[in-house]
């Protein structure tokens, strides 16, 4: 089946959350959540590097919701339910369609961390890949050094399969890094 014809919620709701496909107008409040935490995510993810401005991030907003229709990538911005104040953005980065297993990615505004809601977002989404997409597998990708964010599958029960040695570069391309990989499977017969 093409993915463009699979029915993807476009809006996921937790106790306290809701998860939603970026749209036009999002830039403005991601890219004050990246300001807030650039100190944080710079170790980590490549797109802070040059800090991007707000017509960066909401180009990339519309980017991200023009890949979402074509489901080449299924972002999820991450709001309060009470308030819709952003918070983060989680999804699936990496997909393919014919196994099926996805990649999970996430990043947090420092302004919310440490309060349980990315584990919350991504159980979500791992709940929704295994049993309401037929996923086979959620794998989380990250850096061996970077604790906070291998909390988020250990709590959840991900088993790490492994971890590559040496085997990308640091987001700044000065120091080689090892990537543990971290898996959910949908058990044969469920």
């Amino acid at each position: 089946m093409n993915p463009v014809m699979r029915d993807i919620k476009t809006h996921i709701e937790t106790e306290r959350l809701v998860l939603k496909m970026p749209e036009p107008g999002d830039g403005t409040a991601v890219n004050a959540a990246i300001q807030r935490s650039v100190n944080e995510l710079k170790p980590w993810l490549g797109f802070v590097q040059e800090t991007p401005t707000v017509e960066d991030t909401e180009s990339n907003a519309r980017e991200a919701h023009a890949k979402f229709l074509l489901r080449q990538n299924l972002r999820y911005l991450v709001f309060l339910k009470e308030d819709m104040t952003f918070v983060g953005s989680t999804g699936f980065h990496r997909m393919d369609w014919d196994v099926p297993k996805f990649e999970l990615g996430y990043w947090m505004d420092t302004a919310h961390s440490g309060k349980g809601y990315m584990r919350e977002a991504v159980e979500a989404l791992t709940t929704y890949a295994l049993h309401d997409l037929g996923g086979a597998r959620v794998e989380i990708r990250c850096e061996s050094e970077n604790k906070r964010s291998r909390a988020i599958p250990e709590s959840l029960g991900f088993e790490l399969e492994g971890i590559l040695r040496n085997d990308d570069l640091s987001v700044d391309g000065k120091s080689l890094t090892d990537t543990c990989i971290y898996a959910k499977v949908r058990e044969k017969g469920e």
